[in-house]
Order: structure tokens, then sequence, then C-alpha cells
């Protein structure tokens, strides 16, 4: 079964066809960066009008990659919430237009499900259950994904979503957009034992995070110590907060595999540290692509592909939602 998935939840256009929920035909990703860049991040009216610009051409070389035509699609997956409304709508309304003139199935798809997905995309998907640690930049979650569509937050940001801390850091620190890629290049010139930040523990047993007060640390250090440093050692406090907190839960939920997901799986030092701690603790650590950890139309594909196996469709009357929590996820 092949599955269509459109991505235009932010600031890239993403459309990709992928087979038996796992084997991805052709994955293409248009991304707005340098439109953006001069604002310093993402202006919501010009992300949407670059939708419109680029999503049939994405469309039509993802086709011709795959060397397949459209009446060769069996499902229609979008992503409808969260994100920009102005871009979902963009994305939703073309799914619909696909949906319906093909006659497919249309299957709505949640933001954070897509990235959960992401670790699916392999020839021998992980057998349930494990604890996901979505991290971007809207969000730091840590999810129990007992099997397809069932889902507990074990935690989630307080504050600053990890991401939204390093873009934060990084343009106080007057490097360009986007800021996180920005200062982990920066952070690679520094040393991270020059200095030690604070790491928010919070209450016993939590599993949220805080970055808030991290944040505020790092920049009022400016000028005591060299900027590499500084984001070196504020790289660290972040990724050791990241996956500290994600071993525990899944210490705590007796589950021995780990998964990475969402746009800050690409930084290097939380790829890799992730994978030492695992290692030491004999657990089991799934770790996208690095082109899989940014917003693509691949994972929402492949959570499409499996919302649609068991039977959860959308009608034509789907809309575009701005802010919307995962459906089942503990309260």
């Amino acid at each position: 079964m092949v599955t269509l998935g459109l991505e235009t939840s932010c600031d890239e256009t993403s459309v990709a066809l992928v087979e038996g929920g796992e084997s991805i035909l052709a994955s293409l990703i248009s991304s707005q960066v340098e439109l953006h860049q001069a604002y310093g991040g993402v202006v919501p009216e010009l992300a949407s009008r670059r939708h419109l610009t680029n999503l049939l051409p994405v469309l039509a070389e993802t086709l011709r990659r795959a060397s397949l035509g459209l009446a060769q699609v069996d499902t229609v997956a979008v992503t409808h919430a969260p994100g920009l409304v102005g871009a979902l709508l963009v994305g939703v309304a073309a799914a619909k237009a696909l949906a319906y003139a093909l006659n497919k199935p249309l299957v709505a798809v949640h933001h954070i499900e897509a990235h959960i997905y992401a670790n699916l995309l392999r020839p021998s998907p992980p057998a349930f259950p494990w604890v996901c640690l979505v991290a971007s930049g809207g969000h730091s979650e840590l999810i129990l994904v007992r099997g397809h569509g069932d889902y507990a937050r074990l935690g989630r940001t307080r504050d600053d979503a990890a991401g939204e801390a390093f873009d934060k850091v990084a343009r106080a620190f007057g490097l360009s957009y986007p800021g996180g890629p920005a200062l982990e290049r920066l952070a690679a010139q520094g040393d991270p034992s020059a200095l030690v930040l604070p790491v928010a523990r919070l209450e016993e047993g939590s599993f949220d995070f805080s970055f808030s007060g991290l944040k505020t640390a790092t920049l009022t250090r400016r000028g005591q110590y060299g900027d590499a440093h500084l984001a070196a050692s504020f790289q660290l406090a972040v990724v050791t907060a990241l996956v500290d907190k994600t071993v525990a839960a899944a210490k705590a939920c007796r589950v021995g595999t780990v998964a990475l997901a969402g746009g800050v799986a690409a930084n290097d030092t939380l790829r890799s540290q992730l994978r030492e701690v695992c290692r030491q603790e004999g657990m089991t650590v799934l770790i996208p692509p690095k082109e899989l950890c940014t917003d693509n139309g691949a994972m929402v594909a492949a959570a499409g592909h499996h919302k649609r196996l068991a039977g959860k469709t959308a009608d034509l009357h789907l809309n575009a939602v701005a802010n919307l929590p995962l459906t089942g996820w503990a309260s």
C-alpha cells in the first residue's frame, strides 16, 4: 500500500511516497530558510504563501522520482495539527482535493505523532513499548509509545522547548537563522567544561523539562567567557537534561528501548550522548537519520499508513488546528 504524505506545518514544504509504512519510495523537502533569514525567524504569512507556490511542484517531482502516478497512490495523509494554521491549511486543502479527485482515503496526522513514526521508517521496526523523546523548536516531550496510536505523555517542558532555547541563545549571540545549527557549530569550537551551567532537576520523580533558567544563566555570563565556550557549555547542559530524563523515564516504565525524534534530534552531541548512555545502561536506542528528524512528508506517510490500517480516516470536513494535544496522551 502506497501512502502519499504531505507536510506543511511550518516552513518546510515536503511530500513523500512510502510503501508499507516503512519503505520510502521518494521524499522531497523544500526549505524556506533563505526566505525567513532576514527576519530571524519564521514569518507565518510568508510561510503560507511559499507553501502555495511550492507544494504542487514538489508533489510532481516526488511522483517523478518514485516513477509513480497519482492513480497508484492508495492513501493520502496530511499533517493537520499542530502548527502555523495558515501553513497547515495549504497542506490540508491540497490533501482533501487529492483524496476527493482520486477517490482515496484521507488520513489526518498529528505532527508529534508523525515525528514519532520517523523511527518506524526502517526494515525491521522496533517492537513496542518504547519511550520516545520528541525535541524540536516547539516541543520537548517524553512519550511512552505502547502501540500504534497508543501513547502516554510522561513529561514535557514547563517553559522553553529545547529547540526554542537553542534559538533564543543563538539570537542573543548574534548568530544566523536557523539558530540551533548555528549554535551547534559555534559550540564545536568551544570547551564544554570551561564552566558548569545549571541543569534544572525539578521535583523528585518528575520527567518534565525546564530550560528558561539555563537560558538566563548562559546570557548573564556573556563577557565572562568566550561565546564558543558558553555555547558548548549551554549545549552540554541541554543535552544532559534531555538524556538523563529520557533514560530515567525508560527505567521507571521498565522499558528497554528509547527513541529520539524532532528537529533537535539532528544535534550530534545529543545523538552521541544518548547512544553512549543507553550503551552503558544496556538499552536499545533508536535514532532516525538526520533527514527524517526535521519536518518531512515521509514520517507523515508512515503514521498515515498505520492510521489507515486502523480505520482512522478523515472526511472532507477536515480542518487545520493550530494547537491540539495528541489523542491518547495522559492529562
